[in-house]
């Protein structure tokens, strides 16, 4: 737990917590670097603070927080009576706001050595990512509580690297996008074009890496990635996706989660 804190540079380093709940409140213009996975993460209280949270295998739930801007990877983000956030976001499911305004999110950009061990600890995927997909549970008629942020915001903007000083400097960390552990996706903002190329990639020892091979190529050249998932699925959900080819692909579709 960190509790009552101010104007300091705090957290967890890598391996520290693996895999137990955690709790920030209460703490005021602090920098927060929680560099491990957890099970479940909530942060009460807190003004001013920028936050960074390693994968969390449940939920991340701010509450009563104001002025912060944080890099989160989870199950389940949710908020209730929070102002003026900046988010930097990984969320499996629908990311939930409650009674909270000035919400801006981006996508997920962030990288540390034992990142990827972490997001499969915490059983999170790094293709499924739902971080524009927001629900406000408490909408106001003519007022828009939540947005997203300009496409072209870096991290480092937000969140400032660790002190040199502190206790962090030994983890090698970057928030350049080309080096993000999440793939770096448009989301929902406006689409420049409508042409669009679906890529699968079918259950097998190299997936993953084969996914953000080619990932990584296409963004080089240009190419603007929207959104990517890794599901099972089912012969009839085949058929709706692939159409007439679908029962040449019945056996690969057999052989566990696609990209």
């Amino acid at each position: 737990m960190l509790t009552g804190l101010k104007d300091v540079t705090v957290g967890r380093l890598p391996g520290k917590l693996n895999g137990q709940g955690f709790v920030i409140q209460e703490c005021e213009n602090c920098n927060i670097y929680v560099l491990d996975h957890s099970a479940t993460i909530t942060i009460d209280d807190c003004v001013n603070c920028r936050i960074v949270l390693g994968p969390v295998k449940g939920s991340v739930f701010f509450r009563n927080c104001k002025d912060i801007k944080c890099v989160v990877a989870c199950q389940q983000f949710r908020t209730r009576d929070c102002k003026k956030m900046d988010v930097f976001l990984c969320c499996t499911t629908q990311p939930i706001i409650e009674s909270s305004t000035g919400m801006k999110f981006g996508c997920f950009q962030y990288y540390y050595p034992e990142l990827a061990f972490h997001f499969k600890d915490a059983g999170l995927s790094i293709f499924n990512n739902n971080w524009s997909n927001i629900h406000d549970f408490t909408p106001v008629s003519g007022e828009n509580n939540w947005s997203l942020l300009p496409e072209d915001s870096k991290v480092l903007d937000f969140v400032p690297a660790p002190d040199p000083e502190s206790d962090f400097k030994s983890v090698r960390i970057s928030t350049e996008s080309a080096r993000s552990i999440v793939p770096l996706t448009k989301g929902g903002r406006r689409k420049d074009s409508e042409e669009s190329c679906l890529f699968v990639f079918f259950a097998g020892e190299y997936t993953a890496a084969n996914a953000r091979k080619l990932i990584d190529e296409a963004s080089s050249k240009g190419f603007v990635l929207i959104q990517t998932k890794e599901v099972s699925m089912k012969p009839e959900d085949a058929k709706r996706v692939f159409q007439n080819s679908a029962d040449d692909l019945v056996e690969w579709i057999s052989k566990g989660k696609f990209i």
